[in-house]
Order: structure tokens, then C-alpha cells, then sequence
């Protein structure tokens, strides 16, 4: 592919000429670990990613967990199996190292409901207000944010804030909402969403339950309010994980996006996990962009190491803020 400039690489990945080309008899699993020792390159896996890139990756976790743990580590590249903000923070605690996604495309719904140049506008009407981002947004979002927060902190960031301060929160509505009934504390909501975690139907679990009845029904705080009322544990992708390893518990309705099921599935063999289904006529509840990923793409994106994620200096630093103003609130109360 020397014939072609890096534009045209990253136009025919992104159209499947290049996975086309890929001989079908070819050991995937193998040529990317090969392709990953020879380039000094670590892959970073979601746990909303397919099992078969979960089980390849060198680790695998939340968000900003991911980017935090790939930081740390002597690796000058780094395959992100995950979304387009979760790259970007990635780029953000390691400018100096190459950050790649397998699928540029692979985008997010919650962070595209909040385009940095609209919110930009609506933080003008609230000039005293403090910003607190949600990490699942993008790196130009973070730029306007005073604070971000995990789902894991976001309650304890919302409670370092002076009671007097009024807050904004960004991007996600039901987080903010879930947040502002936790800690009793008013704030102003910026109207966006996850698509996974809207189209649970509260109906279906409540059938699910009345079946399986001594399953424990667990969410993550992006679902909307209806399912969290159902929910008997509400956490963090990691913080469900943790939860499902409780020996008292034997059988759960998982309302988050499935992938999370597989390691579930592998700490606990014994255990029943149902995904807690979805108002439409699917079987379960995936993230079309998460899928976007598969092993003939992160294949092809250490390869080439195509396609990139480029950030300016400017953002970096501005967005690297917010982050930093987290971890210093989150160390000293002693939160990871």
C-alpha cells in the first residue's frame, strides 16, 4: 500500500477494500499480536467491545480507567477498541504516544447530543455556574468543562461543589438526573443521552423479573429514570462487575449495554446473566458504533496505524485540565 497517501488508507479502511483484501486463511489473532510486540503498541478494549477483541486486549475496562492505565505504561502506541471520545482521552493523558482507533467512524451518541460550539453558547447564559462534563464527551467539550466526572465520582465531584455554586452538568440527562436525586442538589441539565441505555423497556424487565424472580436487577445511571427506580444496584460499568461477584447473588437482569456480560460471564461461570431487553424486537441491547470494531480492523489499525487521533496542543491542554481538576478532587477524598 506504499502507492498511497495516508488519506487513501484511512478512505478505502473505512469503505472495507482494506478487510476485503485480507486473506481469509490468515491467523488474526496471532498477526496481531505479532504486529503489537513489533511496534511497541498496547490494545485498549472496552467492556462493551466484542468478546473475541476483550479477550486479545492488554487491558480491559472503563474509559478513562483505559487511558489512565495505558499512560502509565512504556508502550508508544496504543489501539483504542473502543469510541471516538475514549480515543481522544487517551491522546490527552499521552500526547506523546500514537493513538489509534480500528474504526474512525466509531463514534457515540451521547457525546454527539452535546456539539462543543452549541454548548458553548448555552454556558453564556449561566456565566457563575461551574461545568461539570461527564467523560463519555468529546475532547472539545472537555475544553469548556471545569470538572469532569466518571459514573464512578460523579457523585462526590457534585458534592465537593459549594452549595452556593450553581452547576451545569453535560452531556447526559439521566445521569444528571439520577446525580441531582442522590445529592439533593439542583442543577442545570444539558438535554442529551445514550441510545443504549434509553431504549431499556421498563415493562419487559418487570416481566423478566416476575420469571426470575430471585434475580437482582442492576443499571448503570445512564438509563433513564423508570429503570432505575426497578434497579436493586445502581453503579459504573466496573462498579456492576464488582457487584456481580457478591456470593449472595446467584442470578442478574444487567441493564447496560450486553458486551459487559462476557466478563460477567468469565469471573462468575456459575452465575446467570440476563440482558435486560430493549423496547424493540432485539434479543439484547449492543452499541452499534462499540461493534463498529472487530478483530480484521484492529488488525488493519496496527498495521497501517491508520486511523490516527490528531489533537492540537491547545486542546490537549485545555481538555487535560478538567481531567487533572477530577483526579485531584477524587485523591483526596481517597476515590480511584
Amino acid at each position: 500500500m506504499n502507492f498511497v497517501t495516508e488519506r487513501d488508507k484511512i478512505s478505502l479502511l473505512e469503505n472495507g477494500f482494506l478487510e476485503r483484501e485480507i486473506d481469509p486463511e490468515l491467523d488474526l489473532i496471532d498477526e496481531i499480536r505479532c504486529l503489537k510486540e513489533e511496534k511497541n503498541a498496547i490494545i485498549l478494549a472496552h467492556y462493551y467491545q466484542e468478546s473475541e477483541i476483550q479477550d486479545i486486549a492488554d487491558f480491559v475496562g472503563d474509559s478513562l480507567q483505559l487511558s489512565q492505565v495505558a499512560a502509565k505504561t512504556e508502550a508508544e502506541m496504543i489501539a483504542f477498541a473502543g469510541v471516538h471520545f475514549m480515543a481522544e482521552t487517551a491522546k490527552i493523558l499521552s500526547p506523546n504516544k500514537k493513538v489509534m482507533l480500528p474504526d474512525l467512524k466509531a463514534g457515540c451518541s451521547l457525546s454527539d447530543s452535546c456539539p462543543a460550539t452549541v454548548f458553548a453558547q448555552f454556558k453564556q447564559k449561566y456565566p457563575d455556574h461551574i461545568v461539570v462534563s461527564y467523560v463519555n464527551c468529546t475532547a472539545e467539550l472537555k475544553t469548556l468543562t471545569d470538572i469532569c466526572c466518571t459514573s464512578s465520582n460523579a457523585v462526590h465531584i457534585i458534592n465537593s461543589i459549594p452549595k452556593e455554586k450553581g452547576i451545569i452538568f453535560a452531556p447526559d440527562k439521566n445521569l444528571g438526573a439520577y446525580l441531582e436525586k442522590v445529592t439533593n442538589r439542583k442543577m442545570i441539565l444539558w438535554n442529551g443521552a445514550c441510545m443504549v441505555h434509553e431504549i431499556f423497556s421498563k415493562e419487559k424487565i418487570i416481566k423478566l423479573k416476575h420469571q426470575s424472580p430471585e434475580a437482582i436487577i442492576i443499571a448503570h445511571p445512564e438509563c433513564e429514570e423508570a429503570v432505575l427506580n426497578l434497579a436493586e444496584f445502581i453503579g459504573s460499568t466496573s462498579q456492576l462487575l464488582s457487584f456481580t461477584k457478591k456470593k449472595e447473588f446467584n442470578q442478574f437482569i444487567v441493564a447496560t449495554e450486553s458486551g459487559i456480560l462476557h466478563q460477567m460471564q468469565m469471573a462468575n461461570p456459575e452465575k446467570i446473566f440476563i440482558p435486560a431487553p430493549p423496547n424493540n424486537h432485539c434479543a439484547c441491547n449492543e452499541c452499534p458504533h462499540m461493534k463498529r470494531n472487530t478483530l480484521e480492523k484492529l488488525y488493519l489499525c496496527l498495521k497501517y496505524e491508520l486511523p490516527e487521533i490528531i489533537l492540537s496542543d491547545d486542546i490537549v491542554l485545555k481538555a487535560r485540565n478538567s481531567i487533572d481538576r477530577m483526579l485531584e478532587i477524587s485523591e483526596k477524598a481517597g476515590l480511584k
